[in-house]
């Protein structure tokens, strides 16, 4: 793969340089731009070329910090390849701190590739895409949960496209949820155009989480090694992993409305039968009990401890039991995929 010039729509960026700017893609009421952040960091080697994105939606922090840090205080001499790091996709709604573009009230993740003659949403991501996307090789989206609720760390993947498939085990997590992903999202439209893609959630909205932050930087590093972006990078190999195949939803809801008490945390193993969390009215004369259908891994777990009947409180995933004692003893083992699935809202 030889060495050239990252081009984009009214600029350049040569092998050896490094060029950070402030890219428009749409205006404001008072006709100013909006701008969005962008360091594109060309290696003087040939190699591929590479996106780390985050804030698509606007609240969502922890990302930020992953593609800043690989951005501006990663050393870059030995890049082999392209680092096109985009920390706020999402700028209207980083502004005001809202998941959606404000005003609009758009999902930005549900309008890729965009279109030029469509929507505010449309047009933006349209801008974004043909610059700085659809250039790449392969690329990593950084998202959390939505607010009220937090995420272990894992990866959503199309585990059915092996170029994905290869993306999402090189980040190394313990936990790849198999999934096409939905229509507009990021990760779907750059997959479907040859530009292999997976989503990292991890934490929760309005948050920098250090340890979410530094467990999200050692993939990316796995990742660069894996492809030879940063040749002397190590390929992480986790203690234990499970790919959560597509099935039926894994989410726990209310069954009455009430304060939510959890008993056990994210990240945690539940066996079948167990309490995983009480809901109790004001006065605490009624309470109602939400078990664990299968043994399994709390994935994602409720922050705000209010709900209606039919909320989802807990996402559960199903373990096997060779995964379950990997995760137990903490040692390498081979995991079969052995989970009910997750069609939860995709980030």
């Amino acid at each position: 793969m030889a060495a050239g010039a990252f081009t984009y729509q009214g600029g350049r960026v040569d092998p050896g340089e490094t060029q950070n700017l402030r890219y428009s893609i749409s205006e404001t009421y008072l006709g100013d731009p909006v701008r969005v952040p962008v360091t594109v960091c060309n290696g003087a080697e040939p190699g591929p070329t590479v996106f780390l994105s985050a804030a698509i939606h606007g609240d969502e922090l922890n990302g930020i910090e992953v593609v800043r840090t690989v951005a501006q205080e990663w050393p870059h001499d030995t890049l082999h390849g392209t680092l096109v790091c985009l920390p706020v996709l999402n700028v209207p709604g980083f502004i005001a701190q809202e998941r959606y573009l404000p005003i609009y009230d758009r999902d930005l993740n549900r309008s890729f590739p965009g279109s030029k003659n469509g929507t505010s949403a449309d047009r933006m991501a349209a801008q974004i895409f043909s610059n700085f996307i659809e250039p790449c090789d392969y690329g990593l989206d950084f998202h959390t949960s939505t607010r009220g609720r937090t995420n272990m760390l894992h990866v959503r993947a199309d585990m059915n496209d092996p170029d994905v498939a290869r993306l999402a085990r090189a980040f190394g997590p313990n936990v790849v949820l198999d999934s096409g992903g939905p229509s507009g999202a990021l990760r779907t439209a750059a997959s479907e155009r040859g530009v292999p893609t997976v989503t990292v959630e991890m934490g929760q909205a309005h948050r920098f989480e250090r340890s979410f932050i530094d467990h999200a930087l050692d993939g990316v590093a796995s990742v660069f090694g894996e492809y030879g972006v940063l040749p002397d990078a190590e390929v992480r190999v986790p203690a234990w992993r499970t790919i959560v195949e597509r099935g039926e939803k894994t989410w726990l809801r209310a069954d009455a409305g009430g304060l939510v008490e959890m008993l056990h945390e994210r990240g945690e193993l539940v066996r079948e039968g167990d309490v995983v969390c009480t809901i109790t009215n004001p006065f605490k004369t009624e309470t109602v009990r939400i078990t664990a259908p299968f043994d399994g891994l709390l994935v994602g777990v409720l922050e705000n401890p209010v709900v209606y009947p039919g909320n989802p409180i807990c996402h559960l995933v199903e373990l096997d039991s060779e995964t379950i004692r990997a995760y137990e003893q903490g040692q390498p083992a081979a995991v079969s995929a052995a989970a009910e699935g997750v069609r939860a809202d995709d980030s």
